[in-house]
Parts: structure tokens; C-alpha cells; sequence
């Protein structure tokens, strides 16, 4: 086999032993993980297009979606997003991305999820027997997730694109390190109140070579399951594959021509190992590189469904500046979720 066929077949082979893996990890039960907010992802333009971004994940912003992404830049590239999520919960990231001459591109990422704060109960005297708030002490506490990797990534031919990423990720469901807790009926131990652990990422983009049409696909938070107190859970493991091309544009497939106006579209089949397969469908529309405006919508969710948005980019003085906004609807009784995303290229 030359080398040749060996790069063309490469592909086909990460992405068919990625789909046999995914379909795997189904067996686990529905709602199973633990680390949820894992599943939470950034960036305004990838909420605004129905979370189908495996494709057009590029940049900074690949380590949070498809690291084979990440190969895709030429200069310093810097992103942070906040995520206005349920109720009062909230979520923080930023990525820092830059090639290396004849080596790849290499990144940074920083996640921060902060639940809100709760009321502390308890089930023991004096607190159980107050007349006006039974059961509750009068303490707070408040549960967060964090998260800190590096990803690399590479192009092996001027088609074809590789990346991984390594993280640690970290969820403290109470204040302090430790409790005294009941384990079992009569029997208390001190127990930890948080779980951290070792997770890995690994992604690839492909370009077809026809017109626009490229092809990504990730498997995201592999790794060993994590323990609280006494029981031992999974983390979310992600699977995505999308698809995704410009319909209008210079390369367009529908309609093509010198006019700098894009209408693309894109779709991803969503895999993770506590649901059962999900799709997520996204377009744009984008004039003269200037302002996008953004929809999508998600398939097979109990409470997801239509996502909205717009971003707008400008140049000063050889620095790329764009902002992203999205909106995401969580049904009658969840409300919405909005995210706003800025980026930064730097000369």
C-alpha cells in the first residue's frame, strides 16, 4: 500500500472506529455520568448553529469541539465565552491558541462552572425539628466544575488534520474537602465532596477536495470514571461526527461565483453514552465577512430544540475582532440559555 492510499484511507478508518465506539458506549444507562456541566459547551456561533460545529470548529475555539481543528490558524488566536445557563447557574471559558513553525499548533483551555448557591439541609436535631424551617440549617454552599487542558494538533497532508487533548477536569458538590456523611443505613464515614480526574480528547478534519465539503469528527472526555464518596461514575463521553459545506458562496455548491456572501450549512450525529443518538442541524448566513446571522435546531431532546444567533467581525490596525451571540430554547419551564463569545486575532 503506498503512502497515498494509506492518507486517503486514514480518515475513513479513525471515523468508522469512532462510530463503532460511540455505538458501544450506549449500553451505559440514560442520565448514568456524572460531570454534566462537561456537556455544557462553549462558544456563542456553535449554540447559535444547533451545537453542529465539528466541522467548522477552527482555532482557539477547536479545543472545546474537534481538536483536529486546532491545525487551522496562522496567528495567536484568543477566545472567551460566558454561558448565562439554567436557573442562576453560569459558565466561564477561554482558549488561547498559536502555530508552531514545522511542529503544529498548540492550546489552552480554561473552563469554570459555577451551580449557584444552594441551601444546606439535614435530617438531624435541632435543625429537623424547627417548627418554621425543617430540616434546613441556615448554611449555604456552592457546587462548582472547572476544567484545564492542552490540546495539539497537526496537518498530516494539506487535506487531512489530527489533534488531541489532554485535560483535567474537577466537581465539587460541597463546601470543604470533606463530610461526615451516612454511607449506609446507621453508619457514617468522612467522605470526599468533589471528584477530579484525567480526560482526553481526540479529533479530525478532513476536506474532501470537492468544492467546500469537509467531514470532522471527535470523541471527547475518554478517560477512567470518577469517584464520589463511595461510588465510581462515568463522565460524559461525547461522540460527534458532522458534515458540513457552503451552499452559497466562491467554492458554493449550489451557487458559485466571486460574491463574498456565504449561506452554508452544516450537520453533526451526536453520540454521547447516557442518551440515545441525537442530531444536530445548523446554517448561516454571512455578508461580505462582515455580520452572520445564525439558526439551528437539535433532534431528539426531551427539553433542547431551536438555537438563534448573530456575530458580527471587525479589523483594527491588523487585530481581528468578532463577537458572537446565541440563543437557545429550554422549553416553557426551563426558560433559555444565551451565551456570548469574543475573539481575538492577533497580528
Amino acid at each position: 500500500m503506498n503512502s497515498l492510499t494509506l492518507k486517503t484511507r486514514l480518515p475513513v478508518l479513525i471515523l468508522t472506529a469512532g462510530i463503532l465506539g460511540a455505538s458501544a458506549s450506549h449500553a451505559q444507562k440514560v442520565g448514568s455520568t456524572s460531570m454534566q456541566f462537561l456537556k455544557v459547551m462553549p462558544s456563542a456561533r456553535a449554540a447559535s448553529l444547533g451545537e453542529a460545529y465539528t466541522v467548522w470548529a477552527t482555532g482557539a475555539e477547536a479545543m472545546f469541539w474537534n481538536p483536529g481543528g486546532l491545525s487551522r490558524l496562522d496567528r495567536l488566536e484568543i477566545s472567551t465565552t460566558y454561558v448565562d445557563w439554567l436557573f442562576d447557574a453560569q459558565q466561564g471559558a477561554f482558549s488561547c491558541a498559536f502555530p508552531v513553525r514545522g511542529f503544529g499548533a498548540v492550546g489552552f483551555q480554561v473552563q469554570y462552572a459555577d451551580f449557584g448557591e444552594f441551601e444546606e439541609t439535614t435530617n438531624q436535631r435541632p435543625y429537623i425539628n424547627n417548627p418554621e424551617n425543617p430540616g434546613f440549617t441556615g448554611r449555604t454552599f456552592r457546587p462548582f466544575g472547572c476544567v484545564v487542558g492542552v490540546s495539539y494538533a497537526r496537518d498530516l497532508t494539506d487535506k487531512f488534520s489530527v489533534g488531541i487533548g489532554m485535560k483535567y477536569a474537577h466537581e465539587s458538590l460541597f463546601d470543604g474537602g470533606k463530610v461526615t456523611a451516612m454511607v449506609k443505613q446507621g453508619v457514617y464515614e468522612e467522605v470526599e465532596t468533589w471528584a477530579g480526574g484525567i480526560l482526553f480528547d481526540f479529533g479530525i478534519r478532513y476536506d474532501t477536495g470537492y468544492r467546500s465539503v469537509h467531514i470532522g469528527s471527535s470523541v471527547q472526555n475518554f478517560g477512567a470514571d470518577v469517584r464520589y464518596a463511595k461510588e465510581a461514575n462515568p463522565v460524559p463521553l461525547l461522540f460527534r461526527f458532522g458534515i458540513g459545506a457552503d451552499l452559497m458562496g466562491p467554492d458554493g455548491l449550489i451557487v458559485s461565483g466571486r460574491d463574498e456572501n456565504r449561506f452554508r450549512m452544516a450537520c453533526d450525529v451526536f453520540h454521547p453514552n447516557d442518551y440515545a443518538q441525537q442530531i444536530h442541524l445548523g446554517a448561516e448566513y454571512e455578508f461580505a465577512g462582515l455580520f452572520a446571522l445564525r439558526g439551528g435546531y437539535k433532534f431528539n431532546y426531551d427539553y433542547d430544540g431551536l438555537t438563534l444567533g448573530a456575530g458580527v467581525k471587525h479589523a483594527l490596525e491588523g487585530i481581528r475582532l468578532s463577537v458572537d451571540y446565541s440563543y437557545g430554547d429550554m422549553g416553557i419551564y426551563l426558560g433559555h440559555v444565551q451565551r456570548i463569545s469574543i475573539g481575538i486575532i492577533l497580528p
